[in-house]
């Protein structure tokens, strides 16, 4: 059984809109530590990325969430 625990809090704010993110690290079952973010969008709508340290998981967030939510909104616009 996967052993997760919640290491740190933050913000990420783009479009003047602040997205909350949460970072976890797992151990696994060989004893490694893993390292994920889930950031929420909306209620059902969370963006989830995981790496081998959490400098590396923070990095795909601040680099690849304003990407993620300009796409997300280009999708929504009407034709």
């Amino acid at each position: 059984m996967l052993q997760h625990s919640l290491v740190k809090t933050a913000e990420l704010v783009f479009g003047g809109q602040a997205y909350p993110v949460r970072y976890f690290e797992t151990q696994t079952t060989r004893g490694a530590l893993r390292y994920s973010s889930e950031l929420r969008l909306g209620p059902a709508d969370r963006i989830i990325f995981d790496g081998n340290s959490l400098t590396e998981v923070e990095l795909k967030v601040a680099k690849l969430v304003p990407a993620t939510i300009v796409s997300r909104l280009l999708v929504a616009r009407p034709g």
